[in-house]
């Protein structure tokens, strides 16, 4: 019988992003390698459950779902936690962030300062830069100081993300001026806490390390995985959860939610031909001239 595996998501380490899998094993992902995979017929996406814990029921799941839990386990998952504000007693530091996925796409946001740019990493961001760090409370009163007085969210919709990663500016400091403008911006607010010390602006570019640098323009994302399903390409650049993959044929290179693949079950393909056969959402294109 042919083995499958259940994916538990992608994390980014210092060598780079690395598929996780039920059982803690590890999958690399290098620039160049064949990411093929199937998801067997009459395969059912199961409940991943909660903060460690398997969903008691194993309740089936959408497709189209990024967290892949059923509504119980959704709700106990995010009744500890920091990004959902139910968690106001951790006593780890945090550092308060600019991150830019693209023009006019800046938001600001927290994470522990044990975690280093983890979290800039895990959120596709294109370059960051920090603003300060010190107690939970205190950063995050920060960063509702920011989004109040500069009109800066603290979400921005992955849609949106890959929609403009083809077309980012070309050099460093390009990407790098609307973080700079901002953090100069929030330094001269009043009302910060002063529990929270400031840092000074030092922005960090992402674009080589997310192997987005010449890589060719994708022409869509998955939008969900399905039974019989399967797809084979040479990843080409990674950014956030997203695997940038060369299909081939008409489609060139599309991008793997790979928060899309917790909950199944799949097993490996062997074909080094590109193949897709999950659905698919081309990006809008812009015309080439007026008419």
């Amino acid at each position: 019988m042919e083995r499958v595996w259940k994916c538990s998501g992608l994390r980014w380490t210092s060598d780079g992003p690395v598929l996780v899998w039920d059982g803690g094993r590890r999958s690399g992902l290098p620039r160049g390698k064949r990411v093929a995979f199937a998801v067997p017929a009459g395969a059912v996406r199961r409940c991943v459950g909660a903060r460690g814990n398997a969903c008691p029921v194993a309740a089936g799941v959408p497709g189209r779902s990024r967290g892949a839990r059923c509504e119980e386990c959704a709700r106990l998952d995010r009744a500890h936690s920091v990004a959902a504000d139910t968690l106001a007693d951790d006593p780890r530091p945090y550092r308060v962030y600019l991150a830019w996925f693209g023009p006019g796409m800046v938001k600001v946001g927290i994470t522990a300062v044990e975690r280093g740019p983890a979290r800039l990493l895990e959120q596709g961001a294109v370059c960051f830069a920090w603003l300060g760090a010190g107690p939970l409370m205190a950063a995050r009163r920060t960063e509702e100081l920011l989004r109040a007085a500069l009109r800066v969210p603290d979400r921005i919709p992955y849609a949106d993300k890959r929609a403009v990663r083809a077309a980012l500016p070309g050099t460093v400091a390009e990407r790098a001026a609307e973080v700079s403008e901002l953090h100069a911006r929030a330094a001269a607010l009043t009302g910060w806490p002063e529990s929270l010390s400031r840092e000074p602006c030092r922005v960090v570019d992402h674009v080589e390390r997310f192997g987005l640098l010449g890589a060719a323009a994708a022409a869509g994302d998955v939008v969900e995985l399905v039974p019989g399903g399967a797809v084979s390409g040479e990843l080409v650049a990674a950014a956030g959860p997203d695997l940038h993959l060369a299909v081939g044929g008409r489609r060139g290179v599309v991008v793997l939610d790979t928060r899309l693949m917790t909950g199944w079950e799949v097993v490996p393909r062997s074909s080094d031909v590109g193949e897709l056969g999950f659905p698919v959402r081309e990006f809008a294109r812009e015309p080439d001239g007026l008419f």
